[in-house]
This record gives structure tokens, C-alpha cells and sequence, in this order.
């Protein structure tokens, strides 16, 4: 046999792979087959909002080249650029006044290169300032006067021009600008000229610098300001008969509304959507801590009803072309919810109404919605999740059909915050349809779940909460039996059973399984009812007449006689298995021992029950709550310590026979089932007040 884990993954991949398939053809979108500048054949209108990058990117270009930039004036630069003029010109004076101080004649290269020397510093750090030594030469050779008067000049000019701001670009004609001065000055010896010009030029420098670090916040703010160009859903692109310029082409080529455009992107992302749900469902029954056959069973009914969930909405979606209405409010909201909250459990059916949400969003998906259709992914949730709430209690079929007057009302309300939030006028037809649509989804989710119940729990063996409620109808042919024939039985069965379902509620098991299971536990004693102690209205009991192996076989015989019985009245497994292990492996002690006293050779296995020992929860307790009962109706004036005491001993001897091997109840769970019992049993053994007698 297959472990869980495998049959889940091959369940899941099968639920999958059918999905997918069944939804493929809900997200191929419409193309066209058209060339640029040919006319529209028909009007073509955007299937989705998107945004147009390319638009958006030229606006924002042009936003950021209107930016006007940033400069900082730097009001120092015309100093120290007169300075550097005046340190060059100090140097040339010092170098000539150590020249003319020497006694011998000094050849003219030593003199040049001594200047040199001294304005190394300076050369190079300023790329501008390169002389030759004729230059050189010239500036140590002319008169002081006319070095003089140079450097007068020079220096006011430089200041002048340096006290207004100077770009970057506009370095190269300011430095032509002081060149021309230069020459004009009539004043400048012309063997120095050059040399001058040379300052001159490299003293003009920018005096305004580009501040980029507030430019290009500007330029951020510009462009940040400029808001997405979108090409909205539902927007006409080209009106038929329109020319298609490249304009229109290229947003065509955008929306991927042309044949030669085969994207597998939507391929990949219903695969990813489908991946995401499968791994959801696998979560959910990996990590359950339910029974392993009960996972099977909830496990295969959940895909089932899943996967017709998508058929039916896939043949409902097939027949939207053919209205003008959204027919998808037809869909039964809570029919897929309903099921799996009756077969599986309530966590199920919670994850069921999200993700048959999110595939009818695809399926009922419109040309011009968004990627899912959210009014219709909202009203499936709604729905599934409002039946969830008012189906708590199923006690009878009517609250079943009470939950879908809920739903329906739910629907109708979602549906009118369809219609308002849509700001159409719609027609008194529309109306009535949509009223009809959201009412008609409620029945039929409540129509459909109480048709395709019996299937399920036919071809899985299940037992709802429906079908228990039906078995517990005192009308049931059994219950009949058993009322008429062992009446005492009836009654015994009746006590158990509302002690067993305080204690299986008390413990978190099924309160509801065990109270039936206990109405039929003792089925069996109708085949021989006046061998059983409640049934002896006449006070003759034939156990006196009878050897105590006899009288042990009967007993013994009522658990399998009762299986055989219930079995062929079709009751469900778990009922069967209640009425076989309610008393497990445990003997018969006071045949046992009386058979004993006979001084006979005992066997106690013939005074033992065949069992098997309780496998669930419901049949310890039942177990327990069967002894305890007929234990406590025999006592003579039972008080709240003797019905303790008597509950106490009961339990640790089925724990000492080791009765509870084979289910999970654990030791802190059997202390509560011995405080409910005692509270139980205190609650129909009370002292009751002693009236005064009449007269």
C-alpha cells in the first residue's frame, strides 16, 4: 500500500493538471492581424492598463532638460587668482634683484634657469603657465618700469573680470577677451607681450560652479513629478477604418494585441497560480493530525469536488458569450464549500472557497478586467465563507437550508455593491436578473450540496453530520427494534449516550458519532433479549438455569451478533466498529468466576469478549460510559463519593487490562472523561428533597 505523502502528490498533480488544462483557454486574450499603416479593421481597445515606458521615459527627458541647473559663485577666485599673478611677477623681481646683486657677470642660461627653477611650483600645478626661454629671458631683460607697469595691469584686469561669474564654457572666450586687452594696452613692452598674455590666460578660470549634487535633485524632483504615462484598460487605441501609424503600432505591439506576438508569459503564470494552490492543499493534509483513513477519505473528497467546482465553472463561462449579463453570478457560491465543510472538516472547506475563488477569477475572467475578476473572486468568497459560518450547527436539514437563505442574502448584497460601484444605469431586466442570479446561486448551492451528498458517502464510506443526524430518528428501523423488543436495552442506550457525547465533547472528539454510535451499540441484544439483566421485567433470569460457559457465549455473542446486524442495514463502517469494540478484550468476571467456583477447568479466553480493543477515541469512551452506567443504575442509594469511586475503578481497569492500547486516548484525557461522567451521573443520581406526607 502506498504511503500518504505519495497518494497525495499524485492526487495533487492530477487536481492540477487538470485545472490547468480546464483554464487554458481563459487567458489567451484577442489578437489582431494587422501590419502598420493599413486601416483598422475594427476598434481596438486596450485589454488592460499598462504603462507606456517609452512615453513616459521621453517626458520625463524633457522634464529633466528644462531643469535649469544649479551654480555656486565663488567670490574668492578673483583673489586668489590676482594673487597667483602677483606671486609670479614677485618671483621674476626677486629673481632680477639676485641677479643684479652679483658682483660677476652671470651667463643669461644660469638666469633662465634660476627663474625656472623658482617658478616650478608654480608651472606646475597651472597647465596653462608654459614659457620658453626666450620668454624667459624677455621677462628678466626688460625695464622695471615696464615689468611694472604689466603687472599693474595685469592684475586689475584679472580682478575685474573674475568679480563676474564665469561658466565653464565660458572660460575660453573670457580668456580670449583678456588676450585682446592685453594687446590693446599700448603700455606693454612688446618683448614681454607674450609672456604677459601667457599669465594672463592662465589666471582666467570659472568663477561659478555647476553644484551637482542640487542639480541633480532637481533633475530627480523633475522627473519623479512626471507621472506615468498609462495606456488605460478599456481605452480605444484605433477606431475602425482609422489609419495605423507607428504610434499606434507600437502600442498595439505593447498591449500584445498582434498575432506575430506568441507570449507564453500568461502560460507561466496560470502554471505558477495553479503550483501555488496545489502546494496550499498539500500543507493543509500533510500536516493534518487526522486519522490516516480519515485523511484519505477527506483528501480525495476535496479534490473531487474541487475539480467539479472548475468544470462547472468552466461550462458556465462557456455560456457567458451568449449573454450580455455577467452569468457568472449564477455560479453556487457555496457548493464546493458546503461539501467539503460536511465530508472533510472545516479548515478544507476554508482553503476550498479561497482557491476556487482565485480559479474563477481566471475563468470568468472579461476582455477588458484585470488580471483576475475580482467582483466575481469577492462574491464566491463572500459566499463560501458566510455558509461556512451559519452551517456550525447541522443538526437538522433545515439549518442546512437555512444556510443557503443566508448565502443568498450575502449575494444579493454583494451584487448590489457590484451594481452601485460600477456607476451604470442598468435596466429593470438587468436588475431582475441579477436578483434572480444572486438568490438562484444560494438554492442551488444548498440543492446540489443535499443531491450530491448520499454520492459521497456511498462511493467513500463517509459519515456526515447529515447522515448521523439521520440515523439518531427514533423512526429508524433498528431504533424500532430496539425500542419494542429490549426496551431496557433502549433506555440503557439512551443513558450512555448522553453520557458519551458530554465526554467525547469534553476531549475534543466526536460528540455527535458517539451519541449515535451509542443508540446501536447493543443492537445485538434483540436477538436474545431475556438474557440481558434490563430487559427482565419478570424477575426470571435463564442464566440461573444455564452453565456459566453458555451464559458467557450468549453475552459475549451480542457484539458480533450486533455487527452482523448493522451490517445488513448498510450502517456505516464507524457505527459497526463502535458496536464491535465497545467492550474490546475484556471477561466476563462474574461468569468467569462462577464457573470457577464450580471447580470446572477454566479458560478465561472463553469468558472474554473477541474483541478488537477500541481503535478511536469514541469507542474508549463508549466503552467506559457502558460500564459506568449499568454499574451506577445498580447501585442502591449511589451518592456523589460511590459514584466517583465506582468511575475511578473503572477506568484503571481498563487501563490495567490494557484496553486502551490501541488508541490515542491519552492519561489526562481520561481524567477529564472521569469528571464529566461523575458530573453526568451526578446531575440524574441527585438527592432529591423528602416532601411531607398528606394528612
Amino acid at each position: 500500500m502506498i504511503s500518504f505523502r505519495t497518494l497525495l502528490i499524485v492526487v495533487l498533480l492530477i487536481t492540477g493538471f487538470l485545472q490547468f488544462f480546464l483554464m487554458l483557454g481563459n487567458i489567451r486574450s484577442t489578437t489582431y492581424d494587422i501590419q502598420a499603416f493599413q486601416l483598422a479593421p475594427e476598434t481596438i481597445r486596450s485589454v488592460k492598463t499598462i504603462e507606456d515606458t517609452v512615453k513616459t521615459e521621453q517626458e520625463r527627458d524633457q522634464a529633466e532638460d528644462a531643469v535649469e541647473h544649479v551654480y555656486l559663485f565663488n567670490e574668492e577666485t578673483a583673489e586668489h587668482r590676482s594673487s597667483l599673478v602677483t606671486s609670479i611677477f614677485d618671483i621674476i623681481h626677486d629673481v632680477r634683484e639676485e641677479i643684479s646683486l652679483k658682483e660677476e657677470e652671470v651667463p643669461i642660461e644660469n638666469k633662465i634657469s634660476q627663474l625656472r627653477e623658482k617658478l616650478k611650483d608654480i608651472t606646475e600645478s597651472q597647465s596653462q603657465l608654459t614659457f620658453t626661454n626666450s620668454q624667459l629671458q624677455s621677462l628678466l631683460e626688460t625695464t622695471e618700469p615696464s615689468l611694472k607697469t604689466a603687472e599693474t595691469f595685469l592684475v586689475k584686469e584679472i580682478k575685474t573680470m573674475l568679480e563676474e561669474p564665469i561658466r565653464t564654457e565660458s572660460v575660453a572666450l573670457k580668456r580670449n577677451e583678456i588676450e585682446t586687452k592685453i594687446r590693446q594696452q599700448n603700455s606693454i613692452d612688446e618683448g614681454i607681450l607674450s609672456s604677459i598674455i601667457i599669465i594672463g590666460r592662465a589666471a582666467i578660470m570659472e568663477t561659478e560652479v555647476l553644484d551637482e549634487v542640487r542639480t541633480e535633485e532637481l533633475i530627480l524632483k523633475a522627473r519623479e513629478e512626471v507621472e506615468p504615462t498609462r495606456i488605460l484598460q478599456g481605452q480605444i487605441i484605433v477606431q475602425e477604418g482609422e489609419l495605423i501609424d507607428r504610434e499606434v503600432y507600437r502600442q498595439l505591439e505593447l498591449l500584445g494585441l498582434l498575432n506575430n506576438q506568441t507570449s507564453t508569459k500568461p502560460v507561466l503564470g496560470l502554471a505558477i497560480l495553479v503550483i501555488l494552490q496545489v502546494a496550499f492543499m498539500y500543507i493543509l493534509f500533510n500536516f493534518s493530525e487526522m486519522e490516516l483513513q480519515n485523511k484519505r477519505k477527506a483528501l480525495f473528497v476535496t479534490a473531487i469536488v474541487y475539480s467539479f467546482a472548475i468544470i462547472l465553472m468552466k461550462v458556465i463561462s462557456l455560456l457567458s458569450d451568449q449573454f450580455d449579463a455577467t452569468i457568472a453570478f449564477l455560479y453556487p457560491t457555496a457548493l464546493a464549500t458546503m461539501l467539503v465543510r460536511l465530508l472533510a472538516n472545516e479548515k478544507a472547506a476554508v482553503l476550498v472557497t479561497v482557491l476556487t475563488a482565485a480559479s474563477g477569477g481566471v475563468i470568468f475572467h472579461e476582455g477588458y478586467s484585470a488580471v483576475l475578476q475580482m467582483d466575481i473572486v469577492l462574491y464566491i468568497i463572500f459566499g463560501g465563507l458566510s455558509s461556512i459560518y451559519f452551517m456550525r450547527s447541522m443538526e437538522k436539514r433545515s439549518h442546512l437550508l437555512k444556510a443557503c437563505g443566508i448565502v443568498s442574502i450575502f449575494n444579493l448584497l454583494f451584487i448590489a455593491f457590484y451594481l452601485l460601484m460600477s456607476q451604470s444605469n442598468y435596466d429593470l431586466f438587468e436588475l431582475a436578473f441579477y436578483t434572480i442570479a444572486g438568490i438562484a446561486s444560494g438554492i442551488l448551492s444548498g440543492a446540489l450540496t443535499m443531491g450530491l451528498l448520499p454520492f459521497f458517502e456511498s462511493a467513500f464510506g463517509l459519515l456526515s453530520t447529515m447522515r448521523l443526524i439521520e440515523l439518531s430518528n427514533p423512526n429508524h428501523p433498528l431504533l424500532k427494534k430496539l425500542l419494542t423488543e429490549t426496551p431496557g436495552t433502549y433506555h440503557h442506550s439512551v443513558m450512555v449516550a448522553n453520557l458519551a457525547e458530554a465526554a467525547c465533547e469534553a476531549i475534543g472528539a466526536d460528540g455527535l458519532l458517539a451519541r449515535v454510535g451509542c443508540y446501536y451499540h447493543d443492537i445485538g441484544k434483540t436477538q436474545r433479549p431475556a438474557f440481558f439483566i434490563e430487559n427482565q421485567m419478570s424477575g426470571i433470569n435463564p442464566h440461573d438455569h444455564l452453565p456459566p460457559e453458555r451464559s458467557a457465549e450468549i453475552i459475549i455473542a451480542h457484539t458480533t451478533d450486533g455487527a452482523k446486524l448493522l451490517e445488513k442495514h448498510k450502517m456505516p463502517k464507524e457505527i459497526v466498529d463502535i458496536a464491535l469494540q465497545h467492550h474490546g478484550t475484556s471477561t466476563l468476571k462474574y461468569f468467569y468466576h462462577k464457573a470457577k467456583e464450580e471447580g470446572k477447568e477454566v479458560d478465561e479466553r472463553v469468558f472474554s469478549y473477541p474483541g478488537p480493543k477500541p481503535q478511536t477515541k469514541e469507542a474508549a469512551v463508549i466503552s467506559i460510559a457502558d460500564s459506568v452506567e449499568a454499574a451506577v443504575r445498580s447501585m442502591k442509594q449511589p451518592n456523589s463519593e460511590k459514584i466517583q469511586q465506582l468511575v475511578h475503578s473503572i477506568v484503571q481497569g481498563r487501563v490495567q487490562e490494557h484496553q486502551f492500547d490501541e488508541c490515542d486516548v491519552s492519561i489526562k484525557e481520561l481524567k477529564t472523561i472521569e469528571k464529566v461522567l461523575c458530573e453526568t451521573l451526578n446531575g440524574i443520581f441527585h438527592s432529591r428533597i423528602e416532601y411531607p406526607k398528606e394528612g
